[in-house]
């Protein structure tokens, strides 16, 4: 089959390859320059790790794996408040990865071959019939496909062509600040694999190394009005964090504004009815934006990939409808639980006031064994 897939970010690149593995004729349009992914560190969690296997791009990947004896939440000092034996957890269910987000997107697109991207070259709308769909660039023609997979992220153009009257993107209220940089020699720290919240503002602060040599940090914080550019947003987080353990206005103050990336935080504003129509799917934050609270966000359009990549197996013209409508009944409730689960934990890591402090004595009341238990039932439920 002919085959087209918008959007080369990293699930629409590992969509590719696997469809172009199957014996499929695949084209990937890209709107940008280049085939890149720009971004600091990105968490592949063991189910997302599991379905890149299945498409056979684990190898690079795998290597990259997160080694820490413990992990989970701490007050804006440090102070332990939910603690996790990330070791056993890990040998329970599967061990986490985290990687460059560039450095992935090569790994991922490497097997696919060049003469199968078009680079600069938007997708406007596509015009569905009996036969197949016509791709329209710059009010264009510029293919026809048996099957196309809108991959074309959170912004989605065509999500609302295929969901006419869906309200698309909502705001939640919440900044994400993300930046990476050289470890700094000799730094010894029980804050990696952490993530640090403060009932006072709501605000948290997020650890994870990066190979031997590399620190991702991020924070998610209350978002005001029109998100502010790097600086400004690094001298906001620099003032509001300034008596918050003192390795995290450190790790900020160190990474160049050039380096950090800002973000108003955005999920669907309600989930959509499906994520196929005709020879049409969804794939990824088109389909299913969310919170980045439960690292889900790649996992899940790795998910779908290896799901659109199994369901069209032998697929032709006449059946690729119902098999699409397949990959809809698979992934949209399992999606949706997690939306809502991920929309819950942001929640729940800003509170602020008193809901903050009977959130904070209650996660110091948990044991860790039990709260190791329920981080792993966490896992295990997403990799269902």
């Amino acid at each position: 089959m002919k085959v087209v897939v918008v959007g080369a970010g990293l699930g629409g690149v590992a969509a590719a390859v696997g469809l172009h593995r199957l014996g499929h004729e695949v084209t990937l349009f890209e709107r940008g320059a280049e085939l890149r992914e720009a971004g600091t560190g990105i968490v592949v969690m063991p189910n997302g790790l599991r379905a890149l296997e299945a498409l056979g791009l684990a190898d690079g990947v795998r290597g990259q794996v997160i080694h820490a004896a413990r992990g989970g939440l701490r007050d804006w000092r440090g102070r332990p408040l939910l603690v996790t034996d990330a070791i056993q957890a890990q040998r329970e269910i599967g061990t986490p990865a985290i990687m460059d987000r560039a450095e992935l997107h090569r790994a991922l697109r490497a097997p696919l071959p060049a003469d199968l991207v078009r680079t600069a070259t938007p997708v406007e709308r596509l015009e569905p019939d009996p036969t197949g769909v016509t791709v329209i660039s710059g009010e264009k023609p510029v293919t026809r496909a048996d099957v196309v997979i809108a991959a074309d992220g959170r912004g989605s153009r065509l999500r609302g062509q295929l969901i006419p009257g869906h309200p698309g993107l909502r705001r939640t209220g919440r900044m994400d600040l993300r930046g990476m940089l050289p470890r700094p020699p000799g730094l010894v720290t029980d804050l990696l694999v952490c993530q640090l919240v403060d009932r006072r503002s709501g605000a948290m602060f997020g650890l994870f190394p990066v190979g031997e040599n590399r620190l991702y940090w991020f924070t998610d914080s209350a978002l005001h009005g029109t998100p502010p550019g790097a600086d400004e947003a690094r001298r906001q987080m620099l003032s509001l964090m300034a008596d918050w353990h003192p390795l995290v206005t450190a790790l900020i103050e160190a990474t160049p504004p050039a380096d950090i990336y800002v973000d108003p935080i955005t999920r669907l504003a309600e989930p959509l009815p499906s994520f196929a129509a005709g020879r049409i799917a969804l794939l990824g934050d088109a389909a299913h934006a969310m919170p980045p609270d439960l690292g889900q966000g790649a996992s899940q359009a790795f998910e779908d990939a290896a799901a659109l990549a199994r369901h069209l197996t032998d697929a032709n013209p006449a059946n690729v409808a119902q098999r699409l409508l397949d990959y809809d009944a698979e992934r949209r409730p399992r999606t949706n639980r997690i939306m809502r689960a991920a929309s819950r934990q942001s929640r729940m890591t800003s509170q602020t006031g008193v809901a903050g402090w009977f959130r904070d004595a209650l996660l110091r009341a948990i044991p860790s064994r039990l709260a190791t238990r329920q981080l792993a039932a966490l896992w295990q439920a997403l990799g269902e």
